[in-house]
């Protein structure tokens, strides 16, 4: 369920429009249908479609619910890197989806999991099952996956003490000129442009670490340490401090690389074995198309 503040700007506005104007991947009619279904809240109250928000209207929005037919077991391929009873550590290319959604249900991370492993943890439902954590459509890397809900709830905690080693290599505009740095500074939603994210006063937490691995003539590689985990969290930091992901459609910069999307990629996933007690660590390398853009760059500089 996702909640949502109204803002001065907002006021007045037919709440399907103002759904569908901030919440990704809908339209209109879809929100239509969601409102009628009574799976969205105004202050705690269900509304007509043409109901017209309020500044501080707190709107709360429900994922429609999908049967447990409509998500079927995909052969897909999937890398698993690591298996176990317990957990799974498992490789998202460029361009998958994590888990399903109403009017996509197939070719997702999820989809593919179904039909590789034997058993899933249920704590997120139908549409999640085992997923612990998620990274972005276009952002490839490594997952864990839960097999069991006392393994998902571990891990989920670890999560949430920060004790899970996150690191990705990102691609970013501009030539940082300090080899490290820490970047603290809260995400929420931005309130200009509701379908992203932004460093804002009263958003949540988020810490970001980085080192520079390289530099270009443009551009610098970086290595970036989640200390937190916020919704775009690394695109939204390096946007802040100036220098934004190449190819990113949506925090980035016009002019960039010709990708499919943001160059970032999250190689290192390492957690505590929540049965057998131990750190482990898996590492991934970089794709091919990021291999190739790097060499382009190393060549031109």
């Amino acid at each position: 369920m996702q909640e949502i503040k109204v803002t001065h700007a907002e006021d007045g506005l037919r709440i399907d429009r103002f759904l569908a104007g901030v919440v990704p991947d809908t339209s209109r009619s879809d929100m239509q249908g969601r409102i009628k279904e009574g799976i969205v809240l105004v202050n705690g109250n269900t509304v007509k479609p043409n109901y017209r928000v309020k500044k501080d209207d707190l709107v709360k929005v429900d994922e429609r619910e999908l049967v447990e037919s409509d998500i079927v077991p995909e052969d897909l391929g999937l890398d698993i890197v690591h298996e176990d009873d317990h957990v799974a550590v498992v490789y998202k290319p460029r361009g998958m989806v994590v888990h399903p959604a109403a009017g996509h249900t197939s070719g997702t991370l999820v989809n593919g999991l179904m039909h590789q492993l034997d058993n899933l943890s249920g704590i997120n439902g139908e549409l999640r099952p085992g997923i612990v954590h998620r990274i972005d459509k276009d952002t490839s890397g490594l997952l864990m996956v839960a097999k069991d809900d006392v393994t998902h709830r571990a891990l989920v905690d670890q999560l949430v003490d920060k004790s899970v080693t996150r690191r990705y290599t990102a691609l970013v505009h501009g030539v940082i000129p300090h080899d490290k740095g820490t970047i603290e500074a809260p995400i929420g939603r931005n309130p200009k442009e509701r379908q992203a994210m932004a460093v804002v006063d009263d958003g949540k937490e988020a810490v970001t670490h980085f080192n520079v691995i390289e530099r270009f003539d443009d551009f610098t590689l970086v290595e970036c340490i989640l200390e937190t985990g916020r919704t775009h969290q690394i695109r939204v930091h390096m946007k802040y401090i100036g220098y934004p992901l190449a190819g990113d459609p949506k925090y980035g910069q016009r002019k960039t690389l010709d990708t499919d999307g943001q160059m970032l990629h999250a190689g290192t996933i390492g957690f505590v074995h929540p049965a057998k007690d131990e750190y482990m660590e898996f590492t991934s390398p970089l794709p091919d198309e990021f291999e190739d853009i790097i060499s382009e760059l190393e060549h031109k500089s």
